[in-house]
């Protein structure tokens, strides 16, 4: 066979699985119609991927006249990923099968920032969730792992400020240790691709998506055209340094007045430890329930709004999104910051900006990350059939 024809058949092969994963369960003739190709070819393709075990046959389906067809169902248990959320104070991880579905999670608090701890932890619970892993014909496809801070092309964390993390080579570090693909992301991007990978479960997601991660930090992930938006090296989304008081808090990234010290989970602790109207030790679920009865608390979570608005509305002035979604932590209390999100941004963005763009909250919290960080290994699987 040429090297065409094999190209034309991989090509043809590549549309029918990903029709069947869009379209199960579905025959072979309606393939073939949507596709235009011939029923033979769709045949022999078909019969390739059911050897493989990455499809099944369900049936018979329905027929209008004649012999009942066999229907191609996608096989969501061909294979496992694990997708990590690597939080400032927390490690998730998720088992998640080839539909994007949570099969298992295991959280973990982060009590110490030291590096080779929080290392070995990562170690063990990925251990933990492999071994929860059912028998599958492709077993562990790869992991994903989504950190708050630079990462480079090569899956070098650059600069986690948060984490006190810098150059540390963690796709290496975990390639060696399971021999399993590994993918790092920044956790801002692999927020947006969770909210992109999975619009079939939450159709409202879009192709020109901004994602606000609002945790300890600030970072946003960019899906433009339908692609996720790295820049040149793999740096872009960093807007939680983006500067909105030159005079103003200190950040841990070594500069003053950045986004994320006025708009995140830092900064909601930080305003409430000044306050001092809270004893015991801070978190962001008790400062939520005692938000219930304190109207001084409630002027807080206003006051992170307001921030959260303002930066929104330079992401709206800069990129023009169809959508931005506001995910990590702080999407969990959207009762408290909605309403004045909304304001703050209609109050500073450009008018014409904010007349055909959504502004929601994540429908996938807490999941947002971890999901987009195994749909890295899942799209990567898929496409080599």
């Amino acid at each position: 066979m040429s090297w065409s024809q094999q190209s034309i058949k991989s090509q043809n092969k590549s549309r029918i699985l990903q029709t069947i994963i869009s379209d199960s369960p579905i025959s072979r003739a309606s393939i073939a119609k949507k596709l235009k190709i011939t029923k033979g070819t769709v045949s022999s393709l078909a019969s390739e991927l059911l050897e493989e075990e990455i499809i099944i046959e369900y049936g018979p389906g329905s027929s209008s006249g004649g012999r009942r067809p066999l229907m191609l169902l996608f096989n969501e248990k061909a294979g496992f990923s694990i997708g990590i959320d690597l939080g400032v104070n927390y490690i998730l991880a998720t088992l998640i099968n080839l539909n994007g579905e949570v099969i298992y999670e295991k959280k973990q608090t982060i009590t110490e920032l030291n590096k080779e701890v929080i290392l070995t932890d990562v170690i063990k619970i990925i251990k933990e969730t492999i071994c929860s892993a059912p028998q599958s014909p492709y077993g562990m496809i790869g992991i994903g792992i989504g950190v708050p801070g630079i990462v480079s092309n090569e899956g070098v964390i650059l600069l986690a400020p948060n984490l006190k993390w810098e150059h540390v080579p963690l796709k290496q570090i975990l390639e060696e240790q399971f021999n399993v693909p590994v993918f790092v992301e920044n956790e801002a991007n692999a927020g947006a691709y969770g909210e992109k990978g999975f619009s079939l479960k939450y159709p409202e997601a879009a192709d020109n998506l901004v994602y606000v991660s609002a945790g300890m930090g600030i970072g946003i992930g960019i899906i433009m055209n339908g692609v996720l938006y790295r820049g040149r090296d793999g740096y872009a989304g960093e807007m939680g340094h983006m500067k909105i008081d030159l005079r103003g808090r200190q950040c841990s990234c070594g500069s003053k007045g950045c986004w994320e010290m006025y708009a995140s989970e830092k900064a909601l602790q930080l305003e409430v430890d000044n306050m001092g109207i809270l004893s015991e030790e801070l978190s962001l679920e008790k400062i939520r329930k005692e938000a219930d009865t304190n109207k001084e608390l409630r002027e807080v979570f206003k006051r992170i709004g307001f921030y959260l608005g303002a930066g929104i509305s330079n992401i709206l002035n800069t990129f023009n999104p169809q959508e931005v979604v506001i995910g990590n932590r702080l999407a969990e209390y959207k009762d408290l910051l909605e309403d004045v999100v909304i304001e703050s941004v209609n109050r500073h963005a450009l008018s014409f900006q904010t007349e055909n763009v959504t502004i929601r909250f994540s429908n996938l919290t807490p999941y947002s990350t971890a999901l987009g960080a195994g749909y890295f290994t899942i799209e990567k699987f898929i496409n080599e059939f």
